[in-house]
């Protein structure tokens, strides 16, 4: 049945896919972003302008919208984002006006996404990390993010919340901030050169039209109210593999140094998951192999220009 969905940061890189999934799907799609710039997005019935730290701003777009359904996306999501107090602003405030603003509606949503992280885990080095693995933030961002799912705790008898934790992904459109676009924006410029960080951190890369086909899901399941889960791939490659693979699929080479300016203190070494709790939830959900994405990247005409200032 088609339903009226309000998603947060439908203006950035994981909302534009969202969005446009929602559509696809036949559901009513309305979009909340910071500011309006006459900009639109694929699928989108009507945007919305609301700032997540003006209270009285987003209780008037829930109030306008009244949605069914609500996919909370809006965060800074760039982990070297240098200003923490607009991180906490954004990714915890926020998300307690956006709650505040649905316990008041006149009709509650049926079911609200809540897109947390897996940074929570921490420098998790060894064996997979399930939903039962302690939390242990290793940065603001990770911080701000279990402070997020505490958080909507205080709001689970009044509100139908799921908590995701989605690993790390990627795709066609992400900003240059992250690692993997970064890497492909080299490869196509055909640079002889790229300076990064630790070469030795492990990651579980998702594409992001699996995350999309999972929030979709969670959001349509009423067994998964009340619960989080993790949303990942379930495999880990190293930066090294990860080079490789690039260097496989665009048949070009490349010197790779290591800038010390990189290296970020209190780097988190290995993030691999399992998303067996997810996948028994909602079924199983469609593969992507990183080598699959990258050349979806790298064979992609479209410059990265979404998730700006390293929001999601």
């Amino acid at each position: 049945m088609m339903s009226k969905v309000l998603v947060t940061g439908v203006d950035g890189f994981t909302g534009r896919y969202m969005a446009a999934a929602l559509a696809a799907q036949g559901h009513e799609v309305h979009g909340l972003v910071h500011h309006l710039h006459g900009q639109s997005v694929l699928g989108v019935t009507a945007l919305h302008e609301a700032g997540l730290a003006d209270a009285a701003a987003v209780l008037s777009v829930v109030q306008e919208v009244q949605p069914q359904r609500v996919a909370h996306l809006a965060a800074i999501a760039f982990v070297g984002h240098g200003n923490a107090q607009a991180m906490y602003t954004t990714n915890l405030l926020g998300t307690r006006n956006l709650l505040e603003a649905l316990s008041a509606a006149e009709t509650a949503p049926e079911s609200v996404l809540l897109a947390s992280s897996a940074n929570i885990y921490g420098n998790g080095t060894e064996g997979v990390l399930d939903e039962q693995t302690p939390a242990a933030p290793a940065n603001d961002y990770a911080v701000s993010k279990l402070a997020m799912e505490y958080l909507a705790r205080l709001y689970a008898s009044r509100l139908p919340i799921i908590v995701s934790r989605p690993f790390n992904y990627t795709g066609v459109g992400q900003d240059e901030s992250f690692l993997l676009p970064k890497i492909v924006a080299h490869v196509k410029r055909a640079a002889p050169v790229i300076e990064l960080g630790n070469l030795h951190v492990a990651r579980d890369f998702s594409d992001v039209r699996m995350i999309v086909q999972a929030y979709l899901r969670l959001l349509e399941t009423p067994a998964a109210v009340g619960q989080t889960f993790n949303v990942c791939s379930g495999r880990a490659h190293t930066l090294t593999e990860v080079l490789d693979l690039v260097r496989e699929v665009s048949s070009r080479d490349f010197e790779v140094r290591v800038n010390p300016a990189f290296v970020r203190a209190n780097e988190v070494k290995m993030l691999l998951g399992t998303r067996a709790k997810l996948e028994t939830c909602i079924g199983r959900l469609e593969a992507f192999e990183l080598r699959e994405t990258l050349r979806w990247m790298l064979e992609s005409p479209l410059t990265p220009r979404y998730g700006l200032n390293g929001r999601s």
